[in-house]
């Protein structure tokens, strides 16, 4: 019996170590992915504002930056800037009339892009023409690609979105060599303007090339008359306070409040060779005296480039805008000069925001407003360019559908995906185990 209870003892052991060994490997493997999702997971942000603020009276929701974002200080001088890495988020802040540099280090495989998200103080003033520009520099100087945005029509503070790009391209002479360039963003600002400085929320992504060059002809006809209303009635959606965070649609008609100086953010999937319409409608109230750019909806595409904007004044009535119509999405459109049919250049995520003027509240309180956005998705998914790697964000997938269908936020996806490894990653360490206790009784057995 001891000599049978030693050999138990021994086997104990080493059976013990065994699985000792998987547990290490499982937490090796499963610690810094469960350590990831609690990150992602600190990143949620609320689809809808609390119930306290929507009552009126409180302050109004401001920008949801994303958490995981770092921080990061625009330098004076090109040579001292910091890089920025591609796939990361980054906050720094702008001062009125000030410019700042940022390091990419781009090779001549990919295209990038460097977006930038200006959010001023609420409460405010910004003037006709305040505005920000974000480009890409080489080491001489060059302009690789910039754009400009401002406060020409809506000037009240709200976020604005431009991005800066460096696209490979063998047919040009600048721009093209590997190594060191330079984001610059500058800020313009009225004398009359709030001197406050502004947040930026700063991303680098990176596109893959073609495998051989397409079409660069654009079509000269193609679908511009505004479709029917969308299908299947009117479905309550609130939108997010940022990019980040903001809320997945489908194609319908999605209803939500506003409150006067608050900026609702959304975003719908639209595919290679689709065609996105969007309008908003702000409905009737207490008649009152007319606010000018009352209501302001802004398009910006999946690397968060401006693609188009329109504004409509409020009266207390009924109020309808609409996107001018856009080309089907489409590789090619990136040869316009059009910055709207520029911006149609890739498939994934598109970003509607809303904005409803803080004039209102003076005319008409600051209770929030019944707005409602109609979104159109026209045409099937055509075939996606031969890209010479994964196109990562720069494409729809099932997951993507199946988040516009729910209504997930981007940072309730980004925290699902993150589960889902953290999920596979259990599984794993499962399975880890299970092989442990099968040696274990393996070596029971010859034991005996």
């Amino acid at each position: 019996m001891s000599t049978q209870a030693g050999r138990r003892t021994g086997i104990g052991r080493r059976a013990g170590a065994l699985i000792a060994a998987a547990a290490a490997m499982g937490a090796v493997t499963a610690l810094p992915v469960q350590a990831r999702a609690a990150e992602a997971a600190t990143t949620v942000l609320p689809a809808r504002a609390p119930a306290a603020e929507e009552a009126g009276g409180a302050a109004v929701p401001g920008y949801a930056f994303d958490d995981a974002a770092r921080r990061i200080k625009g330098a004076a001088s090109s040579l001292d800037a910091k890089p920025l890495t591609t796939g990361l988020t980054y906050r720094d802040t702008l001062g009125k009339n000030g410019k700042v540099y940022y390091r990419v280090d781009l090779d001549a495989r990919r295209n990038s892009y460097v977006s930038v998200v200006a959010v001023p103080k609420p409460g405010g003033k910004v003037d006709y023409g305040d505005g920000f520009k974000v480009g890409i520099q080489d080491n001489s100087g060059t302009d690789c690609g910039y754009q400009q945005v401002d406060f020409a029509s809506g000037q009240y503070p709200r976020p604005l979105a431009a991005y800066a790009r460096r696209i490979v391209d063998p047919d040009s002479s600048s721009c093209q060599k590997q190594g060191a360039y330079y984001v610059v963003v500058e800020r313009d600002s009225a004398e009359a303007s709030t001197p406050d400085d502004w947040e930026l929320e700063i991303r680098y992504v990176t596109e893959p090339l073609l495998k051989q060059p397409g079409p660069s002809a654009l079509p000269e006809a193609w679908p511009s008359g505004t479709p029917a209303p969308p299908a299947g009635g009117q479905q309550k959606r609130q939108g997010g306070a940022g990019f980040h965070g903001a809320v997945s649609l489908r194609e319908g008609e999605w209803r939500a409040d506003i409150r006067p100086g608050q900026t609702l953010f959304y975003r719908v999937p639209v595919d290679w060779g689709q065609q996105l319409f969007a309008s908003a409608e702000l409905g009737s109230g207490t008649e009152g005296d007319s606010v000018s750019n009352a209501l302001t909806l802004s398009l910006d595409n999946p690397a968060l480039g401006f693609v188009d904007m329109n504004t409509v004044r409020y009266d207390g009535k009924p109020a309808t805008l609409a996107l001018d119509p856009l080309r089907p999405v489409a590789h090619e459109n990136r040869t316009s000069y059009d910055e709207a049919t520029s911006g149609m250049r890739f498939a994934g995520w598109y970003y509607l925001s809303a904005t409803l003027s803080p004039e209102v509240a003076a005319e008409y309180g600051d209770g929030p407003v019944p707005l409602t956005l109609r979104v159109n998705v026209e045409g099937n998914p055509g075939r996606p360019p031969a890209y010479d790697g994964d196109p990562g964000m720069f494409s729809v997938t099932a997951d993507d559908r199946e988040a516009a269908a729910s209504g997930a936020s981007g940072a309730a996806a980004t925290t699902d995906g993150t589960m889902k490894v953290v999920a596979a990653a259990g599984i794993g360490t499962g399975t880890v185990l299970l092989l442990g206790l099968g040696a274990w009784t393996l070596l029971a057995r010859r034991r005996t």
